[in-house]
């Protein structure tokens, strides 16, 4: 794949209500895959028999799978941590269920994705004394993980913790780069910390992680975060926002996000952005996007998916060819400007 980019969200093995054709045609290079969703339902076993992620959902790029070990922490009900794993109750229906190391491992082999990431925990980001204790945990886990992998042809990635405490990231970063992965997450972040807590934590990991490997900071997808987050060294994102926003009628636009629910679009003729060149803003007004989802179409949630993922795509797009042409800064901050209505001064990475 090509850096940076941004990985559309396929949490049940499907990026919701977007077909793979589609992914393909706008551009998308990379999905990503949900380990917890997928051990419930339809059960890894099942995915392993059907010949992985890639033939279960018929699409033939990249798969990157998550751990786990968030919707463990934010979905269950009842949760018990231990240093061996986590003893859990299922969101569906109340059956037990336990994670360890060795068994995210085992059902992301199952499951076949190209990259898969190390079983960590998510702590909240601002308890200091609490994140010293999860920080032991992740990286016996870590460890754990790596022994455990089997596959050689998939990368596992490891994560880096610490929530917002600069020594406790920087001594993260040093413990899970000394072995030695072929990528490195940035976890624990984008979890209701402040955005400047966030984007510190990438300062200092733009100095901690090496230059020579990919770094992804997993659940991000505002487009102006992502910006700040290449600034600041990230190669790899994923979110859900893009389609979520659809479904409740929220649009990307070059001039910054727009409800498209709002009756002030009910007789315009324009696309969602006219700068956009996807499938639903070439072919498409405003006025009857809107009236789609005033009535509840599924056309509309669907075209208004496709517009949401392309401008992330767009916009990479962009970034990419800012970059290789040394004019990022230049770039970024007049993308910024527009899209916050702000006048930037200073440094890109000080945003």
């Amino acid at each position: 794949m090509h850096t940076p980019q941004f990985m559309p969200v396929g949490t049940q093995a499907t990026v919701k209500g977007v077909p793979p054709r589609d992914l393909q045609e706008m551009g998308a290079e990379f999905v990503l895959s949900n380990t917890y969703h997928l051990y419930l339902r339809p059960g890894d076993g099942l995915v392993a028999r059907r010949g992985g992620l890639h033939k279960f959902m018929c699409w033939d790029g990249p798969i990157l799978t998550d751990s786990g070990g968030f919707q463990v922490f934010s979905l269950s009900e009842f949760r018990k941590i231990d240093d061996d794993g986590v003893t859990f109750k299922s969101h569906l229906d109340g059956s037990m269920h336990r994670f360890t190391p060795e068994k995210s491992i085992a059902v992301q082999e199952n499951l076949g994705a190209d990259v898969i990431m190390c079983f960590d925990e998510c702590p909240p980001p601002n308890d200091r004394e609490y994140n010293e204790i999860s920080l032991r945990r992740t990286h016996a886990w870590a460890l754990r993980c790596r022994q455990s992998h089997q596959r050689s042809d998939q990368a596992l990635f490891g994560i880096v913790q610490g929530g917002i405490f600069r020594e406790l990231r920087e001594r993260s970063a040093r413990f899970i780069t000394d072995l030695d992965f072929p990528g490195y997450a940035v976890g624990g972040l984008a979890v209701g910390e402040h955005k400047v807590d966030m984007f510190n934590v990438l300062e200092w990991m733009d100095d901690a992680l090496p230059k020579d490997k990919p770094r992804y900071l997993m659940g991000v997808g505002e487009p102006t975060d992502l910006i700040r987050g290449v600034a600041r060294g990230i190669d790899m994102f994923d979110c859900v926002l893009p389609t979520r926003l659809a479904r409740h009628g929220a649009a990307f636009t070059r001039d910054g996000r727009i409800n498209m629910r709002n009756r002030k679009f009910e007789d315009d003729e324009s696309p969602i952005d006219a700068e956009c060149d996807c499938y639903t803003c070439r072919t498409f007004t405003r006025s009857y996007i809107r009236h789609l989802l005033a009535v509840g179409e599924m056309l509309g949630l669907y075209l208004m998916s496709l517009h949401n993922l392309r401008f992330l795509m767009n916009l990479m797009s962009h970034i990419r060819a800012a970059l290789h042409e040394r004019r990022f800064d230049e770039f970024a901050r007049a993308w910024l400007e527009r899209y916050e209505r702000l006048k930037i001064s200073g440094a890109i990475p000080g945003i």
